[in-house]
């Protein structure tokens, strides 16, 4: 697992959430999905929670999801 893999595996999270989901449930998500990739990572492995939030400000500022301004408080939703 890379960071820029990161960045498609939190917007595919999202996507099957139908377009919205919190962070825990996207965390879950990846970590049922992906736990031996992330476990396989090397450094990634210890930081992963923190670089999908890294990965989903690349996706606000891609347009890819929305704004935190534009979206309830907690929720990450795809534009």
């Amino acid at each position: 697992m890379t960071r820029q893999k990161l960045i498609d595996k939190v917007e595919e999270a999202i996507k099957s959430y139908n377009g919205k989901a919190t962070i825990v449930q996207i965390s879950k998500y990846i970590w049922d999905n992906y736990e031996q990739e992330l476990r396989e990572s090397g450094d990634i492995f210890y930081t992963w929670q923190y670089e999908i939030r890294w990965a989903a400000k690349k996706l606000r500022d891609k347009g890819i999801m929305k704004s935190v301004d534009m979206s309830p408080r907690g929720i990450w939703e795809i534009s």
